[in-house]
């Protein structure tokens, strides 16, 4: 809200400027410190348009930034995010490249190692995510460890991935991903107390369940001889995805 105050302020000083005088030291976009403010703002923008699902509409204050300042790495941020969510894989790259060349702005190196996630290139991406982690003042940290964490997963390294996500949930309790991928590892490892306490808290951190989620939910309370959380969960699954392989694993096993 405040980077598009911002630009608006900008664009009504320079029509005042247009009105009152020409000279160079009444116009923002002269400064070092009015681009930047300037620039700024149109990214802001551009990123708006983008959360509200309009990547075209997200590209033209981006440009208008990139006229300004062509190497301003939170632009060419912005742009590769542009590409990434119109499935413009070569494009984002480019844009990702040539952000990092100018900065190693921790957020950069997230969003880009998850691109290569996205892109299933998972030792590329483990490599960003983990200099991403270097930086120890990042507010987004914990989000940085649990994909390194899912990353090592996704490599076949369980007991990396074990300890990456709980580093994680160190840094932020509050990670649903982090807390349901520990619940499967655990299951998995019949290590039932810490899976049974990684789910109370995931469920608490969430109303809206999936197959997955169902479907651990129901062993482990079949561990604990919970009936009454199991059919509830064993009626969710089927109503909601009865389609799915965890539903038919349900049935497999017992369930209805």
């Amino acid at each position: 809200m405040f980077r598009r105050s911002a630009l608006l302020l900008l664009i009504s000083a320079l029509l005042i400027t247009g009105c009152v005088s020409n000279t160079a030291k009444r116009d923002p976009l002269k400064t070092s410190e009015g681009r930047e403010q300037a620039v700024l703002a149109y990214v802001d923008l551009g990123k708006g348009y983008l959360r509200s699902g309009n990547p075209e509409r997200a590209k033209e204050p981006l440009r208008s930034a990139l006229e300004i300042a062509p190497d301003h790495p939170e632009a060419l941020e912005a742009l590769a995010l542009v590409f990434q969510f119109e499935q413009e894989p070569e494009l984002a790259e480019g844009y990702y490249r040539r952000a990092l060349s100018k900065s190693s702005e921790p957020r950069i190196l997230y969003n880009y190692g998850g691109f290569l996630y996205e892109q299933k290139r998972f030792s590329e991406a483990y490599a960003q995510f983990l200099k991403a982690s270097a930086d120890t003042l990042y507010s987004g940290r914990s989000a940085v460890f649990e994909s390194l964490g899912i990353t090592a997963l996704r490599m076949g390294n369980t007991d990396e991935a074990k300890k990456l996500l709980k580093k994680s949930l160190r840094l932020n309790r509050n990670q649903p991903r982090a807390l349901l991928e520990l619940t499967e590892l655990s299951v998995a490892a019949k290590d039932y107390l810490p899976a049974r306490d990684y789910y109370k808290l995931y469920t608490r951190l969430t109303d809206q369940q999936d197959a997955r989620s169902l479907w651990l939910g129901i062993q482990l309370a079949r561990v604990f001889d919970d009936r009454d959380t199991e059919a509830s969960y064993g009626l969710q699954l089927k109503r909601l995805f009865p389609a799915s392989n965890e539903y038919q694993q349900y049935r497999q096993t017992g369930g209805r």
